[in-house]
Order: structure tokens, then sequence, then C-alpha cells
């Protein structure tokens, strides 16, 4: 494994490189934030103590929501990507910024500050002079503590579409790529150590007290602010090229594929730039919304997930509609479908090979007799989708044991462990054909169908009409069986997604030059 670790970053030290930066330009700006307001408010409650409970309960009942719920909750106001992040995890890092502030300038001994009061000193001269100085060890911990926090829960930011470490971390997660979920993993730990040391560093350079060490402190204090903007203007200010195309992709591997076959030939055959954000963590239910308010441009979709998901119809999805669905979306959402790629990603149930076995099971029907001695596991939207668990139980009559949560990328391993027995399964799995599973058949025709293709702006469209002929030179021109090889060179051969993508545009003569 460590070899593989080494290899892997070797290879892609671009690549990991850029996430480090992206991971620090995210927590610096959180950790700046955080220092200001949570500083300011720890002083103020200090100052004015009858406000300090309900601020401190405020700030514990926002600590105590999940990350997970924290980042559902802002998308709606603040969108995916970078600023939802930060603002999240700003709200992570008040607690402890926020409760050191106050219980360092509170503890400062009350006879120190009557003698400075008895001295003459006004109130602000307390504060300054002596309250806080006497206070910094104690904030100094909370943002040792808060920092490390911070970087590390900056790692989940990747599921919202933002940069930072995390994206290697899901993407190696999804792709069944150990090696990369390690070393991103590894990088954001190394990362926390070494500002964790600096920071450890500073505090005891603090406790110096002679001429010589305070003039050195205010030259360094001055460098590391100085740098901290230069990191903060950097990621606030950087200008974008105008002519910009931001393409987003589910958390799936032949979605990564697809973003970097767009990405290629968009690039190759326009003037158009590429900004390609791989993954976005809940899929159409976050990549949609972010399509509606103008954050994302372009993205691969399913026609089945469209029809149910997105305009909310409860009928069954068969290709014919596909006209009337086209309609819906360009006159409700001002978006328009163009280039079907041609294969069809439906749903499917499998079953551990040995269960199928000792319950002769063929069909989905014949679940219904041993559903209850059987562990079911999808991923998190199955639960939640029109066409997902309950209407599926509803159409067979099925009643499971227990159901499991999973990420997509960790399915066929909790299958082939024996911790799920059923499990949904999309048509094109790389994974599928090696897996030690059976494929039941769809005997009422429960799902639909799912056509992959891309769903853009029409806005888009519009200002750039060279986009549409592009999109249309990949109609049709991806089997299902091409797709799940590409999916299986992925995950388990372990190249990577642009490679793939590279050499199946190359093959079906679509590629002019290696980018």
């Amino acid at each position: 494994m460590l070899q593989d670790m080494w290899s892997t970053f070797w290879e892609r030290n671009d690549f990991f490189l850029g996430l480090l930066w992206e991971h620090v330009e995210i927590s610096l700006i959180a950790i700046a934030i955080a220092i200001l307001l949570g500083g300011l408010a720890g002083i103020l409650i200090s100052e004015y103590q009858r406000s300090s409970k309900l601020t401190l309960g405020v700030i514990n009942f926002l600590y105590t929501i999940p990350s997970i719920s924290m980042l559902g909750f802002l998308i709606p106001f603040s969108g995916v990507g970078n600023t939802t992040a930060v603002i999240a995890l700003t709200v992570y890092a008040l607690l402890p910024m926020v409760r050191n502030t106050h219980t360092g300038i509170t503890h400062v001994d009350p006879i120190l500050l009557e003698a400075a009061k008895g001295m003459g000193s006004t109130r602000l001269q307390i504060l300054f002079r002596i309250k806080l100085p006497l206070a910094m060890p104690v904030i100094m911990s909370g943002i040792r503590n808060m920092v490390t926090m911070t970087i590390a829960l900056a790692g989940i930011a990747s599921f919202i579409g933002a940069g930072g470490l995390g994206v290697a971390i899901y993407r190696g997660i999804t792709t069944n790529n150990a090696a990369m979920t390690m070393v991103g993993s590894l990088l954001i730990a190394l990362l926390a150590l070494v500002v964790d040391f600096v920071l450890g560093f500073l505090e005891k350079r603090m406790k110096m007290h002679s001429a010589a060490s305070q003039k050195n402190n205010r030259i360094m204090a001055a460098v590391a602010l100085f740098a901290c903007l230069a990191v903060i203007g950097s990621t606030m200010f950087q200008s974008r090229p105008e002519d910009t195309l931001h393409i987003a992709t589910k958390p799936m591997t032949e979605q990564y594929i697809l973003g970097e076959m767009l990405d290629i030939l968009i690039e190759q055959d326009t003037d158009l730039n590429v900004e390609l954000t791989q993954g976005v963590g809940g899929g159409t239910s976050n990549i949609q919304p972010a399509m509606e308010n103008g954050e994302f441009d372009l993205y691969p979709e399913y026609t089945g997930t469209a029809w149910n998901m997105v305009l909310k119809k409860d009928s069954l999805y068969t290709e014919d509609l596909f006209d009337s669905m086209q309609q819906e979306y360009k006159d409700r959402l001002q978006m328009q479908w163009a280039g079907m790629y041609g294969f069809n990603n439906t749903y499917g149930l499998v079953v551990r090979r040995e269960v199928a076995q000792q319950y002769n099971l063929k069909t989905y029907s014949d679940l219904k007799k041993v559903a209850g001695q059987l562990i079911f596991g999808a991923e998190y939207d199955f639960f939640e989708r029109e066409d997902g668990y309950d209407a599926l139980c509803d159409a067979y009559g099925l009643t499971f044991k227990e159901t499991m949560d999973l990420d997509i990328g960790l399915k066929y391993q909790a299958i082939n462990q024996g911790k799920i027995d059923v499990m949904v399964i999309f048509t094109t799995d790389g994974q599928l054909s090696v897996s030690d599973v059976a494929v039941l058949e769809d005997d009422k025709g429960f799902y639909p169908s799912y056509l992959c293709g891309n769903v853009v702006r029409s806005e888009v469209l519009d200002q750039h009409p060279e986009l549409r002929d592009v999109l249309q030179t990949m109609s049709y021109s991806i089997t299902d069986s091409e797709m799940s090889q590409m999916n299986y060179q992925v995950e388990s051969e372990g190249k990577e997604p642009r490679a793939v993508a590279e050499q199946f545009l190359r093959e079906k003569n679509l590629l002019n030059e290696v980018k």
C-alpha cells in the first residue's frame, strides 16, 4: 500500500499539490474569519456577562449540527462551492474561539483589575493592556484546537463541489482507488500537524518578554499577517477567463470519465475555457439547483432521473416521452438536452450469489418471500427518490429486514464482505462483472429508461451556439458495454478517468491531439 501511495502521489503530484493549495485557501479564510468574529464575540460577552450564557448556548447548538446537515442547510442560500464550505467551517470554528477567549478573559485575577482601576486605567486600557495579554495563552490554545479541527473538517467541502484534499478522498472512494484516498487523508493530517507545530512555536515566542524577543515577535507577526492576506486576496480577487464554461458531474466513475471527455472536446473544438467540478455530493439534488442559479452551465444527466426527480413526475418514464420532457425543460427551467451519449444506465438489483442459490432467486418477485431475512443496501439518494426504495417495495411487496445507506463507491465492498444481501446497481457498473453476485430480472418492468445526455442552460447555448455542435459529436457514440468497460478500467485496473476518456475519444477519431 505504501508503494502504491507513493507512486500515486509522485505520478500526480500536480493534482495533489493543487488540492493542497485549495485546502489551505479554504481553511485559512474560515480560520481568519473565525478568529476575527469569534475573538470579538468572546471579548464582548466577557465585558457584558449577561449576554454570555445566551451567546455560548447558541454557538454550542450550532456546533452540534452534523456537518452534512449544515452544508445541506446552507446550499439554498449560498449555493455549492467554496463559499458555502467557508461559511460552514467558520460556524464550527466559532465555538473554541469564543469559548477560550471568554474563559481566558474572565479568569484574569480580579486583584490585578482592581489595581489597574485604582491607578486610573480606562476600561479599554484594562482590556488591551491587562486582560488580553494575560488571557492570550488560553486564547492561543483555543486557536490551535480550532485550526486543527478546521483543516481536518475542510475535507468534507468536496461533497458540495468545493476544492481541497477532500476531492482526492471522495474520488478515491468512488473509483475504488484506495491509494488516492490514503494520500489525500495523509496530506490533510500532515498539514494539520505542520500548522499546529507552527502555532506551538508562536505560542512559545509569545511567552518571551525581553525587548529583542518582543521586536522579533512583531516582525514575525507582520510577515505572517501579510502572508495570510496574500493567500486570502489571491483567492477572493483572482480573475477568471470571461468565456468559461462551468461543468459539474455526479460522484460516479462514469461521470468522472464523461466530465473529462467534455473538458477535452470543448477546449479542443471551441475557444471556451472549461472549469470542471467533479463528483458533487448529492448528485442531481445539489447540481440542479446550482444550474438554476447559474453556478453551473452543463452536466450529464439521465432521462429517468430528470423525469422523476427534476420534473417531479409520478409516471414511469419511457423514451417516447423525451420530446415532452425537452419542452418542459425549455419552458420551466430554461435548459435543454443536447447530445445523448447512447448508453442506458438504468437501475438493477443484485443478490449475493450464495443467497440467490440458497433461495433460488431469479426475479424481483422472488425476493418477496425472503426479503424479511435480508439486508438491503443502496446509495443515500436512492432512499429519497420518487422511483427509489419506497416505490420499488410498493411495486413488488417487499419488506426487508434492514436497510443500509452506503456511499456509491463502497457498495460492492459491502456486498462482497457479506454486510448486505441485496443492493441496487447500475447496469454500467464496472465492478459488476467481477463481483460474486447474481443479477435479478425486473419481471414487472419497474425501472424506467435512464439514457444519459447533457443538460445545458439555454442562455449558454444562445451565447455559444458552437457548443451544441461539439456536444452532438458525442451523440450515441457510447454503448452500455463500452461505458461498463471504461468504468472497469478506472475502478479495477487503476487507470485515471482522463486517460480512459482520451483513449476512448482517440478510438472514436474525436481527439485531434493529446492535451
